[in-house]
């Protein structure tokens, strides 16, 4: 059976949680590592969020390729949700959205990445706070990544330790030369307030056979913040188009500046 891991939080960082400043990602990579990385990239992974609250990325794809094995793997993982993209579309839209996970303490990141042709894809997965690394991925169908973090002066990186398939509680770890290869995640900051995601996917047999990388920044939000039903329902609007302004942010965010020109047009009431 796994070892598993604990992250084991002092009494006065409880207490930081308490006012949702999350300690979680730092604990993993442990003080001294957490202090080498840019105060950008420390912040953006010590929102703790609140129960009603998200924290949304908005950015554009500046580079995406895919050898012939992996689009063969890409294909294939079709079978468990496609949670590697399908696409080497470079100049489209990506949106990341993170909200928290009540029942597992963990996150789900949502990914929707524009396409050339056809819808957008949209990828779901839940980080969850657990298992001999303590951090692991959950994509679909069972499938998962036990995950290391480590941690630089310019970026935060996610490695793949192993993976495994979880099914009726049991853990089924996959032998090496079954698994897709070493993937790395890495968010890397760009300074004024921006950050690369880079996805980096090597193969033992084939190399590097897929690698995307995305220019993101935060779309400001109260995630620090949860707001109660009654005081929401006590906010009365001047007008029903008091929040075109943010319609128009959405629509330019995913790239479509004429819908954006066209509410922009709309008559206040």
């Amino acid at each position: 059976m796994a070892r598993v891991r604990s992250i084991i939080v002092p009494e006065e960082a409880r207490e930081e949680c308490a006012g949702l400043h999350d300690l979680r990602f730092s604990a993993l990579v442990g003080a001294a590592a957490w202090s080498r990385l840019p105060a950008a990239v420390r912040a953006r992974f010590s929102k703790r969020l609140a129960p009603d609250a998200a924290v949304t990325y908005v950015g554009t794809i500046v580079d995406s390729r895919h050898t012939l094995p992996g689009q063969w793997l890409t294909e294939l993982c079709r079978l468990i949700g496609a949670p590697l993209p399908l696409d080497a579309d470079v100049g489209v839209p990506a949106v990341v959205t993170v909200t928290e996970d009540g029942a597992s303490g963990g996150q789900f990141w949502t990914r929707m990445y524009g396409r050339l042709r056809g819808f957008p894809q949209v990828i779901h997965s839940s980080k969850r706070f657990a298992g001999p690394t303590g951090l692991e991925e959950y994509l679909g169908c069972g499938f998962c990544i036990a995950l290391t973090v480590s941690a630089d002066e310019q970026a935060l990186h996610f490695h793949s330790d192993h993976y495994f398939l979880a099914l009726g509680g049991q853990r089924l770890r996959l032998p090496r030369w079954l698994s897709p290869g070493a993937l790395t995640i890495s968010h890397v900051d760009q300074g004024e307030e921006r950050f690369a995601f880079e996805l980096s996917l090597v193969h033992p047999l084939f190399g590097e056979i897929i690698r995307q990388t995305g220019i993101f920044r935060e779309r400001p939000a109260d995630a620090g913040r949860g707001t109660s039903r009654r005081r929401r329902t006590n906010v009365r609007p001047r007008n029903v188009h008091s929040q075109l302004p943010n319609a128009q942010d959405v629509c330019r965010s995913l790239g479509h500046a004429d819908a954006a020109a066209r509410v922009e047009n709309v008559e206040q009431v």
